[in-house]
C-alpha cells in the first residue's frame, strides 16, 4: 500500500502513527529530503514485497512501476493538481491485480471551487483510457495556459471554454493576416543527428515494440492530441519511458508541432537554429507576445521566411532537441487563437 502526504515535515509523524498502530507491519518512508540511496533502497524493498506500506510524498507521481502495489491513500487530495491526481492514480493496479485509490480531503465547506472541480473531474473520469478527457477538463478548469510549460492558467476560466474559443475564433480567424498555414507532417525535415536505440531490456519489456513504434509514428502523423494520448497510454501501461524512448517521442513532438506551426525544416548552423516557415511577420509577432518563456522569446528573430533562434553556446544534439521541444511547445500556445481544429 502507498500512503501519500503532501508535506515533507509532517510525513515522519504519519509514519510514527502507523508504526504505533500497526507494529507488526513492515513500512518505510520516501520523500524529497531523504538521501537518494535511502529512497532507492526503500523503493526496492517495497517493490519486492519486504515492505508492505510506503509512506511518501508525490515523488512517486511518475517514473515508477511497482506491479504488486494495489492500494493508494492520498491525504489532502485537494492540494494536488488534476494532472497529478491522474498520474498518482496510475501508480497502482499496474499488473493483473485490481487497484484502489482513496482520496481524502478536508471539509467540503472549506474547499475552493477549483479544488471541488478537480476532485469532481477525477471522480467522473475513473475508467481506463480517460487521460485525454482529463486533459480537456483540466484545460477548462485552469485555462489554456501553456500546454507543456510551467504556466498553468489563462482567461478561459472566467468565461468558460466554449465561449472563450468562440471569442478567439470570431475575432482572429476572420483576419487573413493572422492565419497560420499548417503543412503535412511528412513534409517536415528535422536535421538533427539523433537516432535513439532502445535498450534490449526495454524492448523485451514491451509487448510488441515494432507495432508500438509504428503506432507512435501514426499518432504523430494524425495530430498533437493523438500523440499526447499515445504518450499517456504508453506511460500508464509501462511506466515512465527510458531516455532513448523519451528522445524518440520528443522527435515526434517536435515534427508534429513544427507541422502545425507551418515550419518545414529545422536545422542547426553554429549557435543558430534555423526554422524555415510559411509564417508571416504578424503571426510571428503575435506568437512572440504569447510566449511564456522570456529566454525563448528573446532568442527568436524573424527574417523573411525563416525563424532564427540564437543560442549562447553550441548544444549537443540531445540538448538541442530538448531546447527545440520546449521552445516549440512555448510557440504552440498561439494555436487556439489562429487555427480552428
Amino acid at each position: 500500500m502507498l500512503l501519500l502526504d503532501t508535506v515533507d515535515s509532517s510525513i515522519d509523524d504519519v509514519l510514527q502513527f502507523l508504526k504505533d498502530s500497526l507494529p507488526d507491519v513492515p513500512m518505510a518512508i520516501a520523500h524529497g529530503k531523504k538521501v537518494s540511496k535511502n529512497i532507492q533502497l526503500a523503493m526496492e524493498k517495497f517493490s519486492c514485497g519486504e515492505i508492505k506500506i510506503l509512506v511518501c510524498t508525490h515523488i512517486i507521481e511518475s517514473g515508477i512501476d511497482i506491479p504488486n502495489a494495489n492500494t493508494m491513500i492520498v491525504q489532502y487530495a485537494e492540494l494536488f493538481g488534476l494532472a497529478q491526481l491522474y498520474q498518482l492514480r496510475g501508480r497502482v493496479g499496474r499488473s493483473g491485480r485490481e487497484g484502489f485509490t482513496y482520496l481524502f480531503y478536508t471539509d467540503k465547506s472549506l474547499l475552493s471551487r477549483i479544488a471541488m472541480d478537480r476532485l469532481g473531474a477525477i471522480e467522473e473520469h475513473s475508467d481506463l483510457g480517460q487521460g485525454f478527457h482529463v486533459a480537456e477538463k483540466d484545460m477548462g478548469i485552469r485555462g489554456f495556459g501553456s500546454m507543456f510549460g510551467e504556466q498553468q492558467s489563462g482567461d478561459v476560466a472566467n468565461v468558460g471554454i466554449d465561449l472563450f474559443f468562440d471569442m478567439l475564433f470570431d475575432s482572429l480567424s476572420k483576419v487573413d493576416h493572422f492565419r497560420l498555414k499548417p503543412i503535412p507532417y511528412k513534409d517536415v525535415q528535422l536535421d538533427i543527428n539523433i537516432s535513439p536505440h532502445l535498450s534490449s531490456e526495454y524492448i523485451s519489456y514491451l509487448e510488441n515494440p515494432v507495432e508500438l513504434l509504428n503506432e507512435a509514428a501514426k499518432a504523430a502523423e494524425q495530430d498533437i492530441w493523438n500523440l499526447m494520448q499515445f504518450t499517456e497510454d504508453l506511460r500508464r501501461q509501462y511506466g515512465k519511458e527510458p531516455r532513448d524512448m523519451e528522445l524518440l517521442l520528443k522527435k515526434l513532438y517536435v515534427r508534429r508541432m513544427a507541422a502545425d506551426l507551418g515550419i518545414s525544416r529545422i536545422y542547426p548552423s553554429g549557435k543558430m537554429i534555423i526554422m524555415k516557415t510559411n509564417m508571416n511577420r504578424k503571426v510571428f509577432r503575435l506568437m512572440e507576445e504569447t510566449m511564456a518563456s522570456e529566454t525563448h522569446r528573446n532568442s527568436l528573430s524573424f527574417t523573411g521566411k525563416e525563424i532564427k533562434a540564437e543560442l549562447l553556446v553550441n548544444l549537443p544534439d540531445t540538448l538541442l532537441l530538448n531546447w527545440l521541444f520546449h521552445c516549440l511547445a512555448d510557440c504552440y500556445a498561439i494555436m487556439p487563437a489562429l487555427v480552428r481544429y
